[in-house]
Formats: C-alpha cells, structure tokens, sequence
C-alpha cells in the first residue's frame, strides 16, 4: 500500500503530462489560445459595435491577434504589423457608432497590445518591447488626432499605462529566465567536468589496483626463479640459467609497472599502504552499512580458491551496488549474495525498486563496475525484475586471464 500510495503521489495529473515541458512550445500554445479567443470577440465587437466592415475588420483583426505569434520568429515584422493593423483598423470604422465606445481601439484591441508588447518583449529582450509599446503608443495618438470629432476619453491612457507596467514586468522575468538558463548551463558543465573527473580516478584507482595485485604475482615469480638454484637439488646449469632469466625478465616487469604507477598517481594522491580487499573483507562492509541504518542481509558461498583480482573486484562491486541502493531505496531492505561455482564468482545486490532509474545523470557507479569486471573477463547486468526489485549482477571468472596478467610471451 506504501509503495502505490508513493507512485500516485509521483504520478503526475493528466493536465501536467499533456501540458508541454518546453518553454518554447509552451509559449506557443499559450500565445495560439490567447489569439484564437481574442479574433473571435474582436471581429463581432469591431463589426457590431464599432460598424466596421467585415472584411477589412477579419483582416485586421488577424494581423493584430497573430502579431506575438508572428514576432516568435520574426519580431521586426510583427512590430510593422500590429502597428499598421492598429492604425488602419480605427480608420474603418463608422464615426457615429464609435461614439461612446472606447476610442480608437476596442477593448479586445487594447489586450492584443499589451499582449503583443509581453510576447516580444519576454521573447527578444526589452529594446524590441519598447520599440512595440512606443510604435502602439504612437498609433493611437496618431488616430485620435485624426479623427478629432470622436472623443477618445482615457481608454488610450489606461492601456498604455499597463502595457507600461506589463513590459516591466516581462522585461524582469525574461531576464530572471536567462540568468537561471545561464545558471543551468553552468551547472550542468560543472556537473560533466566533474563526471569526467570521477571517471578518471575511478580508472586511476582500477589501474593501481590492477598493479598491485600484477606486482604482487610478479614479485612472487621473481623470488621464485631466484632461489630456484638454491632450492632445487642437482638442477643443470641450462635450467638455472633459465630460471636466471625469467627472475631479470620478472625485475624488468616490476620495474615498468612502478614507473606506470608514478605516472598513474597524482600530487594529491597518497599511496595506499593498506592491504587490498577481498571478499572476505565483504562481511565487514556489510556490517558498516547496517550500523549506517541500512536493512542489509548477505548470503556468502564462495571458498578461498579465488585469485586476487577478481576477490578486489568483487568487493568493490558490491560496495559500489551497496552505495547505490543506500542512496536511490533509502530504507528499503537490501540483499547481497556471494555465490561461487567451479569457474565463475556471482554477486548479486538486490534493492526495491519504485519506478525510477537508481542511477542519477553524471554518475559513473554502473560504468565504473562493468570496467572492473571486463577487465578480468567478466559482465555486470543491472535492471528492474518482475517482482518490482532492481538487481546488480556481476560474474566474474574465479582466475581471469587478461593481457594485464598474461605478462609477456
């Protein structure tokens, strides 16, 4: 019951999902409906009660009601429009039947004017807004000079008055929009640069990884070969050369994996002296994770005859799915299992899953997994089931043999 009460309240309405997420299509349609509604009350009010005829009043009331959509695209064209639309129309109407109405413009006339200087003012900034606001202002003094025998009254003054206030108000909130588009652009480079950050020392820390675990089984190879002289009885002197020259080739590889390492490590990078995890250091992970107030069960099988390599990967995968679920299914219950058979080491975490993907943008907890277990021969699998659960799986074989490891031919 929780989980449908949390999915109908992260259910948006259907007015939300039908309405556009685009400003600008959203501008669009805003400005389509506004036009529509006001064509059909300005042709029938222009006609009837200002006697206008009905042709030019269709044709002037088209081009002053699609004026701000016009100026989406092409403003300097819709500023002539709304202008010669706004000085022409009171010019044809019947002298007598203007008396007593608002003079020169009807009232639907006067909101596509304010809305005209909102559309191109909130869309092009505020120079063409004020070139529209003082070309209007401009049209009807011109025709209430013309027409001086008609009294005006203070229709003009009031809608100027608030188109005034309205192209302040456009002119502050189109430039609170830029500045937060500005600031999204901002953060969503600084959010990549850090992505490309965290994937470089994700791979720095899988490369010195990989050296100290080659540097370990090399090491062994050369003591090995050195003191096979010593350790072995009445070896011919063709197989202690040989084992001569498998120890310098082993000191030689060792000696190019330090001189990676020094390239691979950063100033701000100490070196880590502690030993490498396995699995046998997962209990204890797990048990950190439940002391951080995580519901975690962990189910192991997996014996002691798994090579280095895949033992660190396999802790680091499973921290990082442990991360992952902590922070994406907070207080929901996790399970982790580490299954082994004859070839491959499973480990499989499982969390519950609401609908969303766990991963967030710019997060590189999934990429950085399915390196570990590539570079050993391995896959990681991660995705919703069927029982409403989101799974990480990882296989990986229990002794990879990798070009990092094979060591030279």
């Amino acid at each position: 019951m929780k989980a449908k009460r949390k999915e109908r309240q992260k259910k948006p309405s259907r007015l939300l999902r039908l309405w556009p997420r685009d400003r600008g299509t959203a501008l669009v349609v805003v400005l389509a409906v506004v036009a529509v509604a006001l064509y059909a009350v300005l042709v029938p009010v222009q006609t009837a009660l200002y006697g206008g005829p009905v042709a030019m009043t269709m044709l002037l009331g088209l081009a002053a009601v699609g004026a701000p959509l016009l100026s989406l695209r092409h403003p300097n064209l819709a500023i002539i429009v709304f202008t010669a639309s706004a000085v022409l129309m009171p010019l044809m109407i019947t002298r007598d039947a203007a008396v007593g109405a608002p003079w020169p413009w009807s009232v639907p006339m006067l909101i596509a004017f304010v809305v005209a200087v909102a559309a191109i003012t909130f869309r092009h900034g505020w120079r063409p807004g004020l070139i529209q606001l003082a070309l209007g202002t401009a049209a009807g003094v011109t025709v209430a000079i013309m027409l001086p025998s008609i009294p005006s009254g203070n229709s003009l003054i009031v809608t100027t008055s608030i188109a005034a206030g309205v192209y302040l108000v456009a002119v502050l909130l189109a430039g609170r929009l830029r500045l937060g588009d500005e600031l999204t652009r901002e953060r969503a480079h600084t959010a990549q640069e850090q992505s490309r950050r965290e994937l470089v020392e994700e791979r720095t820390r899988i490369a010195r990884e990989l050296h100290d675990v080659v540097a370990h089984s090399m090491s062994l190879i050369q003591v090995q070969a050195s003191t096979a002289r010593y350790r072995v009885a009445d070896l011919q002197p063709e197989a202690a050369s040989e084992f001569d020259d498998i120890a310098a080739s082993a000191r030689g590889a060792l000696t190019e994996m330090r001189r990676i390492l020094g390239v691979l490590r950063t100033e701000d990078q100490a070196a880590e002296l502690a030993p490498q995890r396995g699995i046998d250091d997962v209990p204890a992970l797990v048990e950190t994770t439940r002391r951080a107030g995580a519901a975690v069960s962990l189910s192991q099988a997996v014996s002691d005859d798994v090579s280095a390599a895949t033992q660190l990967a396999t802790y680091r995968i499973t921290q990082e799915a442990l991360s992952n679920a902590v922070r994406h299914a907070a207080g929901s219950p996790i399970s982790v299992s580490l299954m082994a058979d004859d070839t491959n080491v499973t480990v499989t975490v499982r969390n519950e899953y609401d609908g969303e993907a766990t991963g967030t943008p710019g997060g590189h907890g999934l990429r950085g997994m399915n390196e570990r277990a590539t570079l050993l021969g391995g896959t990681v699998a991660a995705g919703p089931d069927a029982a409403g659960f989101w799974i990480v799986t990882a296989r990986m074989p229990r002794h990879p043999i990798t070009p990092a490891m094979e060591g030279p031919q």
